[in-house]
């Protein structure tokens, strides 16, 4: 749906009267410096001067908008010629907007901080679509006002925001987006066509820039990673969600094969090993939000069955082999998702390439086109449900899970299997974080004995130091006896915190409950105190 404009160049004015450029060209500068002026009206909102940096982001921001405003203001006088815009308003873009405005909806219920982040998701989008106005006019093209930025801005805070004090660099992020759709572009079937997913592009760069300086803490990208379960049943959320995408677009196909692809790769490495590939799922849920939202543009994925379904399995590899190689750089592991797709995307031209070589119409047409009537898509969403809920019904997606038990992941350890000892520490440290005094001073045992981690008394004494302050009296005796090493099983407050399945903690859960999910955690005191409390 679009309604294009003209633009006025010189010569076009055929009274030759220069004020009438002028006049078209300063009203065509009315919406971009609008634009900016309520960015810079919302940078007096309370949540943008809570932070004075934060608010510089929101100044620095707006300075810069009108300068190029100004500079292509006067370029256009100058040259007799007038910036217009066309109205486009595109399915790919109103619909992803909806489906990912539910999706926030529904996380930040659970997870305020994605609510309190409603007006720097604001500011986003008005910083976006003036940059990209901008943008489009200094190449001397028309812009097309949609929704276009939509999908972008949301897609990009789904997996990465910047904190406050360093929240100019996430307008940053967003320039390099559209400058690479702008500028990093290719002939495809006879057109000009950006290479790179816009949000891919620039979240994948960032976290490559991110990993190499060591500055993920500048960032609340591994919180968003590990609270979209906070919210119940999110898998469940995103499939249905999903099935929207899925139906418009016929994307069944890249979602499909790269959940099946990661859900064998991790269910061999599970039967092979004795432990689970991720630690808590077979599908983490914020990889199962990337493989819905983040590879499924159809401008930079494969066209044809056999090439979308190509596409999907090399996502799942590429995200299976980077958790790995990630955790094996020291780096945090949540980076998987996103550094992948814009090698996949560079790898669309061969893909297609590949597939048009192939002289094998059995194999071309293992997704045929006639089924269902000629609706294919909707013949692979029904392959996509069946296996959808076959994970479900297996407790691989919402239910419980081996990694969410922590005597599973002690006995693993105790019997050195792969990376057992180290996914231990690892969630000791989460719930340490959380104030689990019992993982606290399960830590501080670790760092004193040296068997599973290398021996560090100052940091055993300050884990021991955090589980006495939180009234674990193992931790106090700890502290006051070096030679000695005290250990208790978790007390109920602990038990909430450990007991939560990577999900809400079980602060409302009655003693009796508390107790029989603790037994069913394997944490066998309970099984008895449990017993006893009947």
């Amino acid at each position: 749906m679009a309604t294009a404009a003209k633009r006025k160049r010189s010569g076009s004015n055929p009274q030759g009267n220069p004020g009438t450029s002028a006049s078209h060209s300063l009203g065509s500068f009315k919406i971009p410096l609008a634009l900016t002026v309520t960015l810079l009206l919302l940078s007096f909102t309370p949540r943008v001067q809570a932070s004075p940096m934060l608010a510089w982001s929101f100044w620095g921001a707006c300075i810069a908008l009108l300068l190029w405003q100004l500079t292509l203001f006067i370029s256009a006088n100058r040259a007799g010629e007038s910036h217009e815009f066309s109205i486009a308003l595109r399915p790919q873009h109103y619909i992803q907007t909806m489906v990912q405005i539910s999706l926030y909806a529904y996380w930040g219920y659970y997870w305020r901080p994605v609510y309190e982040h409603f007006w720097l998701i604001c500011g986003q989008l008005l910083f976006a679509y003036t940059f990209d106005m901008l943008l489009s006019w200094s190449r001397r093209r028309d812009y097309s006002l949609g929704f276009g930025p939509f999908p972008i801005i949301l897609s990009i805070n789904l997996f990465i925001w910047f904190r406050d004090d360093w929240f100019y660099l996430q307008f940053l992020m967003i320039a390099v987006g559209f400058m690479g759709k702008e500028y990093v572009r290719w002939q495809r079937e006879g057109r000009n066509v950006h290479i790179f997913n816009p949000s891919a592009f620039a979240l994948g760069l960032f976290s490559l820039i991110l990993i190499m300086t060591n500055t993920t803490s500048l960032t609340w990208g591994q919180e968003i990673a590990s609270t979209l379960t906070l919210a119940p049943n999110i898998y469940a959320f995103l499939f249905l969600i999903g099935l929207v995408v899925m139906y418009f677009f016929s994307i069944t196909l890249v979602v499909g094969m790269a959940a099946i692809t990661l859900f064998g790769l991790s269910a061999l490495y599970s039967s092979s090993t004795g432990v689970p590939y991720f630690l808590d799922s077979e599908i983490p849920a914020a990889v199962f939000l990337g493989l819905h939202l983040l590879i499924t543009d159809p401008s930079t994925s494969p066209r044809t069955p056999l090439g979308k379904s190509m596409f999907g399995v090399l996502y799942g590899f590429g995200v299976f082999g980077l958790y790995t190689l990630l955790g094996n750089l020291g780096a945090p592991t949540f980076y998987d998702k996103l550094l992948c797709v814009p090698l996949l995307n560079l790898s669309v031209i061969a893909i297609d390439r590949a597939v048009r070589s192939i002289h094998s119409e059995s194999l071309l047409n293992v997704w045929r086109t006639n089924w269902l009537g000629g609706r294919a898509n909707l013949a692979h969403m029904g392959v996509w449900i069946l296996f959808f809920a076959g994970m479900s019904l297996w407790g691989k997606t919402d239910g419980k899970h081996t990694g969410d038990s922590l005597p599973f992941w002690q006995q693993a350890c105790a019997s050195d299997l792969p990376n057992a000892c180290g996914r231990l520490l690892q969630l000791e440290s989460t719930y340490c974080g959380d104030n689990a005094a019992w993982a606290c001073n399960e830590l501080g045992a670790h760092y004193r004995e040296g068997q599973i981690v290398e021996t560090d008394t100052e940091l055993a004494l300050s884990f021991f130091g955090r589980a006495c302050e939180l009234k674990f009296q193992a931790g106090c005796l700890n502290l006051l006896d070096t030679e000695a090493l005290s250990r208790d099983s978790p007390h109920e407050l602990d038990l909430r915190l450990l007991l939560r399945e990577g999900g809400l903690n079980l602060m409302n859960a009655s003693i009796t409950d508390l107790y029989a999910r603790a037994c069913e955690h394997d944490w066998s005191f309970a099984c008895t105190e449990g017993r006893g409390r009947l």
